[in-house]
């Protein structure tokens, strides 16, 4: 009788414990810190289609005017290898607030350049304070997350770069169109200082502080070098396909150079869309389904190259993309954070600076093989580089 009763009633806590779960809410400073990614992502993506308008104010040429955004690259990788770490020691919320405010500075200060040298210093101190930011929010989004739903947090902060890519660079180039080109950068900056306040007095946990990691000392953490060789390969393909794409519609398909908005349009909504899918990642595990996410996206690219000649197809498997690298990206960050937690900002930060390398190499690497070749060899190359990807998952799980 005493066995049945305490039978009854671990039930029932155990239901109580399930029912508990179940109604834990994402916290509201996820949303904020989906904004904060949302204002990153408007500067990495508005100079390419504001830079005519650029180069021609400054009395320079379009190429000039992109070195810019590699100077905003070449800052963020920096950074984050090397300033991310301390993240672990000061907290990811203090670390976010005052990379934010430099972020501020240098979106101003590329505002008023006055010739593109103070314009490409300007984005590197832009790009030194992204590559902090960056992995501060992916710390704070593994830390607030509720017990259960870590992939959703993760998958809503994410959805930042689809609100960038389909709100901000449209909003951009309109801006850039009535105002002028500088004041693009005046309303970016205006709303990185907002969101710098909103986080300052943001009420929120963010776990215990610990030491700051040396970049190495990170990388010895088990698993964190295999799952940065599949960052490396999964960024590089991203990245290198993406470049090329707008010029293959141009040049291949002979259509005009709007056709690359619904692309990024079609790309953002398959992205943004899988924040709706993201629990499933909670069920069955992020380890078990990464490198079968990196095969799918492989099994993407092929699509890719088999649809290259039509752009009804190429939107189609855009979306599909979209929709694949966002569970590609939140499985990843779950994955790398969940390692040492005491050493979450030193990995973020090695996340962040191999992000933006691969970015670099792969854009160099597969211009050089679409220079002499056509398009539909960047995406088998890229269904190449996802196999590498999947076998470094399976490698960092084991």
């Amino acid at each position: 009788m005493l066995f049945c009763k305490y039978e009854v009633m671990t039930n029932i806590n155990q239901s109580i414990s399930t029912l508990t779960t179940e109604r834990a809410r994402i916290p509201p400073f996820a949303f904020l810190l989906t904004i904060c990614v949302g204002v990153i992502g408007s500067n990495s993506l508005a100079l390419g289609p504001i830079a005519p308008e650029v180069a021609e104010s400054l009395g320079t040429r379009v190429p000039a005017v992109m070195t810019a955004s590699a100077a905003f690259g070449i800052g963020t990788a920096a950074s984050a290898v090397f300033l991310g770490r301390l993240i672990d020691r000061h907290g990811p919320r203090r670390m976010l607030g005052m990379a934010l405010l430099l972020l501020a500075a240098g979106l101003a200060g590329s505002a008023f350049a006055p010739a593109l040298t103070l314009l490409v210093a300007a984005q590197f101190i832009v790009g030194i304070a992204a590559g902090i930011a960056l992995p501060a929010i992916y710390t704070l989004a593994s830390v607030i997350a509720p017990a259960g739903r870590e992939s959703e947090t993760i998958g809503l902060v994410l959805t930042g770069w689809t609100l960038s890519m389909v709100a901000g660079v449209p909003l951009s180039a309109a801006i850039a169109d009535f105002t002028g080109w500088r004041m693009v950068y005046v309303v970016v900056s205006a709303a990185t200082l907002i969101a710098c306040a909103a986080v300052r007095f943001a009420a929120v946990r963010e776990g215990t502080r610990g030491k700051a990691t040396s970049p190495l000392a990170a990388l010895g953490v088990r698993g964190v070098a295999p799952l940065l060789v599949a960052c490396a390969a999964f960024m590089a393909a991203f990245y290198g396909v993406y470049a090329y794409i707008g010029d293959h519609l141009h040049a291949a398909l002979g259509l005009p150079i709007s056709a690359n908005g619904l692309i990024a349009v079609s790309y953002g909504l398959g992205f943004g869309g899988a924040v709706f899918l993201d629990r499933l990642i909670d069920r069955f595990g992020a380890g078990r389904l990464l490198p079968v996410i990196f095969l799918t996206v492989g099994g993407v690219y092929l699509l890719m190259g088999s649809a290259s000649g039509s752009y009804p197809g190429m939107l189609a498997v855009v979306f599909l993309w979209g929709l694949a690298n966002h569970f590609g990206l939140n499985v990843l960050i779950m994955r790398l954070t969940a390692l040492d937690p005491a050493r979450r900002g030193a990995i973020m930060g090695l996340n962040s600076g191999v992000t933006y390398l691969a970015l670099f190499a792969g854009t160099i690497g597969f211009g050089a093989a679409y220079a002499g070749k056509a398009f539909p060899i960047l995406p088998l190359a890229a269904a190449g580089l996802m196999l590498i990807a999947a076998l470094a998952a399976a490698l960092a799980r084991r």
